[in-house]
């Protein structure tokens, strides 16, 4: 009864809708064009004489705020190859430039809330993977991965992206970007190596290719090829074409050796210890083909990477914590299988991180990656080191994955997934085997699914995990239905498993609604009223969890949003557990409501704000969950975020409070240099901590890094490290 009323009550919003709809059958195309002469870059583009040979890309078109017409600035792109070199150069014409809007000079800092330039290149032409390549009117360099589309994982409760595979902005590649500001705008000037992307050789060769440009002051953005409001350029399936490339075979052979110092310094209740480290590594890429490329690292440090920010676990399931590892997450989404943050079957933070969170040393390893033909290869062994004092025996981790692209966005896959512990016992190993498929049924809905089986010498039967997901998406509806069952004796060493056995029935309705009238409620640009619901059963008929979820977000032309919403709850407690020092959630049914309210003002501002309230009963009492960040920055040198997450619970066993703090601050002398600071505090755990790091990058995640990190608590215990890494690319073959 709960999601017919709310069916019906869409009606009013559904009558607001925007009835002006995306032509999607005709794609726009361009030839690139051949040049002898390299431009020089520097960002100037109007008077470079070898650019304005070059016929223009001219017309972009508004997906935001104003669907379907014409961006308010003119815009030109301009494309040229060479041998070796992808270039393209964007005029981004403004009246106002005195208004340009730059929030960040970060590398990879977020360009959604600032004046921006973007592409994407779809280089097998297959409709669903890609690199992204983008800039600011400063000239950071952005550059991601696209697989399958941007697609990810599904939550129910926050309609958002998965955090394994889809969009991989971890990936860093070499390249070169120069910027210019003047009276009439901005401009750019992209260099790519083509040995820093993967693409088939040949002649007169197609890419896929859309162009994106953000115009801030009127939270406007415009792409080449436009499609329906709730898509952006990931969606390549309905991308525009580049043709006319002749491309050759680039030899790529890269380099990229280590050394580093580490000082580890450990005070206790009458001591300190003090340990001194040297250490060195290397990893070496190659490109055995233009679109297939080996990796090889001997002794994998990460000792520049941020730390992982803390949580507070409130519930009985396993908290996620996303990889931020650079080796793991360069074509992450070619190894990826499974639900992501659910039940992944592989998850690479098993390689190097125990189940405690402290470091395995990693040996070495290889990686194949890439495409042959029309089918995606992935190939990863690693093996890391045996510790006797804390018990962990030496492993090898083993993935091989292949995967079938078809025609009309369908996909046929298999995976093997293994860890085979290095020694005598024989039965200290686990795999997991498995197959997948996306079926594409036209641009409008597709059914996703995977089957997988594992194998531990301790289990036998009921290991088997599968799922079914089919959805339509199209001209702002998104419906989504889906089904995923685990096992028992389902065993994953090498995944992630969010929670033991369940069955799990789940769905998604969501309406992207853009009112006719532009000044409706003071300027609104969207609203997005949507029901989701899942469900979690164990095998003897009993729900574990139930979460209905109906909602609404409010959002503005000048970027304010209001979320409002409500929760109903489900919780079978099937065994009594400690949710906070000697309170107890006993076992019962327990079923409750909760309201909740998101307030976000625009985050191009130099000041912006973010709350979240949900209020309402919680087990067998209430629970006021409330959390606030405060974004702050000058100009695009200093940025600074500042969260703050409280809880306070009350039960029938006591009442109890968690509170979380999160201060990060940067400061960028340039897009390649910074000074970032992460402080942190979780009352749980009564632990301050503090990681800070000084990135000098050459290119591609390269260069020198200073990191300092420190764990202090209350009783006078500290752990503190400082790290001195340099790492360097050498490209052997130009």
């Amino acid at each position: 009864m709960k999601p017919l009323l709310f069916l019906i009550g869409l009606v009013p919003f559904l009558l607001l809708a925007q009835t002006k709809m995306i032509d999607t059958s005709i794609r726009p195309e361009h030839t690139s064009a051949q040049i002898e002469d390299i431009p020089e870059m520097d960002g100037e583009v109007i008077n470079d004489p070898i650019w304005q040979k070059i016929d223009p890309i001219e017309e972009l078109i508004q997906i935001q705020p104003n669907l379907g017409e014409l961006a308010s600035e003119r815009t030109e792109i301009r494309i040229a190859y060479d041998a070796q070199t992808f270039y393209l150069a964007v005029v981004c014409y403004d009246a106002q430039p005195e208004q340009l809007v730059v929030t960040d000079a970060r590398r990879d800092a977020s360009l959604g809330e600032a004046d921006a330039f973007l592409f994407i290149l779809d280089t097998y032409h297959d409709k669903q993977n890609g690199f992204v390549f983008g800039t600011n009117p400063i000239g950071i360099e952005y550059d991601a991965q696209v697989d399958n589309e941007g697609q990810g994982n599904f939550n129910a409760n926050r309609q958002q992206g998965g955090v394994i595979g889809g969009f991989n902005l971890n990936w860093d590649a070499s390249w070169d970007v120069k910027t210019q500001v003047g009276d009439y705008g901005w401009s750019a000037e992209f260099a790519i190596p083509l040995r820093t992307i993967r693409y088939k050789s040949g002649e007169d060769v197609t890419w896929g290719a859309n162009f994106r440009r953000n115009i801030r002051k009127t939270n406007e953005i415009a792409y080449w090829a436009p499609m329906p409001i709730q898509f952006d350029m990931k969606r390549l399936s309905l991308a525009g074409t580049l043709s006319g490339l002749s491309l050759k075979k680039p030899g790529n052979l890269k380099v990229i050796p280590y050394a580093l110092g580490n000082v580890q310094r450990v005070k206790g209740d009458d001591e300190t210890e003090t340990d001194t480290n040297l250490d060195a590594g290397l990893d070496v890429k190659y490109s055995v083909t233009p679109s297939l490329t080996l990796d090889l690292t001997y002794n994998t440090d990460f000792a520049q990477v941020e730390v992982d920010e803390v949580q507070v676990n409130l519930d009985r399931f396993n908290l996620f914590f996303p990889e931020k590892r650079p080796f793991f997450l360069e074509n992450a989404g070619l190894f990826s299988v499974g639900s992501p943050g659910e039940v992944d079957l592989f998850f690479s933070r098993k390689i190097g991180i125990n189940d405690d969170g402290s470091i395995v040393p990693i040996i070495g390893g290889a990686r194949l990656s890439g495409r042959q033909n029309n089918t995606n290869v992935a190939l990863l062994s690693m093996f890391t080191e045996e510790i006797d004092s804390r018990g962990i025996p030496a492993n090898n981790f083993t993935v091989a994955r292949l995967n079938q692209q078809l025609d009309r966005r369908t996909t046929f896959g298999g995976s093997y997934i293994a860890r085979y512990g290095i020694g005598l016992d024989t039965a200290n190993r686990n795999s997991v085997i498995s197959a997948d498929t996306k079926i594409g049924i036209g641009n409008k809905a597709q059914i996703t699914g995977f089957i997988a089986k594992s194998e531990t010498p301790q289990l036998d039967g009921r290991d088997v995990s599968f799922q079914i997901k089919p959805q339509y998406e199209w001209n702002g509806l998104n419906v989504l239905m889906g089904y995923t069952e685990v096992q028992e004796n389902f065993n994953p060493e090498v995944g992630f498993l969010g929670r033991g056995a369940f069955r799990k029935p789940e769905f998604l309705i969501l309406k992207q609604v853009r009112p006719k009238n532009p000044n409706w409620l003071g300027g609104m640009l969207e609203l997005r009223p949507h029901i989701s619901y899942r469900g979690f059963w164990d095998f003897d008929g009993n729900q574990v969890t139930g979460f209905l979820h109906v909602d609404n977000h409010w959002e503005w032309k000048s970027g304010f949003e209001v979320h409002t919403g409500v929760n109903f709850t489900q919780e079978g407690v099937l065994n009594a557990f400690e949710i906070s020092d000697g309170i107890f959630v006993p076992v019962g049914e327990y079923e409750n409501r909760e309201a909740q309210i998101i307030v976000i003002t625009n985050p191009s501002k130099p000041l912006s704000i973010s709350t979240r309230h949900v209020i309402g009963g919680f087990f067998n009492g209430n629970r006021a969950a409330n959390s606030l960040t405060l974004r702050a920055r000058t100009g695009d040198k200093f940025n600074s975020s500042f969260v703050y997450i409280r809880n306070d619970i009350s039960l029938e066993g006591g009442d109890f409070s968690t509170d979380i703090f999160r201060g990060r601050l940067t400061y960028s002398f340039t897009p390649r240099v910074s000074l970032t600071s992460l402080v942190q505090y979780n009352s749980v755990t009564d632990v301050w901590s503090l990681n800070m790091r000084f990135n000098a990058l050459q290119s591609s995640n390269t260069g020198l890094f200073v990191v300092y990190n420190v764990f202090d608590d209350t009783l006078g215990n500290r752990n503190s490290t400082f790290t001195v890494k340099y790492t360097r690319l050498f490209d052997l073959i130009r």
